[in-house]
């Protein structure tokens, strides 16, 4: 009965991290880009009684062994990278990738970080960074001269002058990862590279399979809150449950010390 109490307890803590998952997907549900997260089980060791196929007799074999499980563990949080509903926002700044891709993000330590967060604006020198402040790369600076600035599909970036006349001043470029799921969050809408996400592959937007750009738009978060309202109900009867074995098995032993 002991090891009845531990299993239980394992799906106490299994319950009590996807309903943080679940939690956090919700405090997200306005948060631009944000891909939700889903929580992956996987359970443990088992006790291995009795062998499947072993022998009972001169001539016969188990049909079917005898192994008692131990248990579940959160393997994994893995980020689910379906695309956001669309956002009208008429900004010239706001920027959204309609399809697979990441803006690559400069940081203050030289490394680059990847963002599905277009809520771009223009510094003090005119050049375009992040709600936070850090550089879209490739670095784009938008002249005192131009009147206003359109950002192609294709990530091209022209300005209108003031003085009449048109111009292009740059190219934005997107990353592609083989295994998105694999990025590394790091807070601030920003997710940074890993061995499991492989190398980024740089590509214009619109091309081999990079997502277009979509100028004063934003991509907003991929949260169902019906769906993780579900979700949040179902791991909360499922915690109640294991705390419901637990207390079954509290019963059963006082009953055997109360009677033995």
């Amino acid at each position: 009965m002991d090891a009845s109490l531990w299993v239980a307890k394992t799906g106490l803590d299994a319950q009590q991290t996807r309903m943080n998952v679940i939690s956090n997907n919700l405090a997200n549900v306005n948060t631009t880009g944000f891909k939700r997260d889903r929580a992956v089980f996987e359970d443990l060791l088992y006790q291995n009684i009795r062998q499947a196929g072993g022998q009972t007799g001169a001539d016969t074999q188990a049909a079917t062994g005898f192994q008692l499980g131990t248990g579940v563990r959160v393997l994994a949080t893995e980020k689910i990278v379906a695309q956001g509903n669309m956002q009208t926002t008429e900004n010239s700044l706001d920027i959204a990738i309609a399809g697979d891709g990441y803006f690559q993000i400069a940081q203050p330590d030289g490394t680059i970080s990847y963002s599905r967060d277009g809520n771009f604006k223009l510094s003090n020198t005119g050049q375009i960074v992040t709600a936070s402040g850090a550089l879209l790369q490739p670095g784009i600076t938008i002249p005192t001269t131009a009147s206003s600035v359109t950002f192609g599909r294709d990530g091209t970036i022209s300005i209108e002058l003031a003085a009449g006349g048109s111009q292009v001043i740059g190219q934005i470029q997107l990353a592609r990862f083989v295994n998105p799921s694999g990025l590394e969050s790091k807070g601030q809408n920003l997710l940074k590279e890993t061995p499991a996400s492989g190398a980024p592959q740089v590509l214009q937007p619109g091309t081999t399979g990079a997502g277009s750009l979509m100028q004063g738009t934003l991509e907003a978060s991929n949260v169902n809150v019906v769906e993780e309202m579900v979700n949040m109900i179902e791991t909360q009867r499922a915690y109640e449950i294991n705390s419901k074995a637990i207390s079954a098995v509290d019963g059963m032993l006082k009953f055997i010390n109360n009677n033995l």
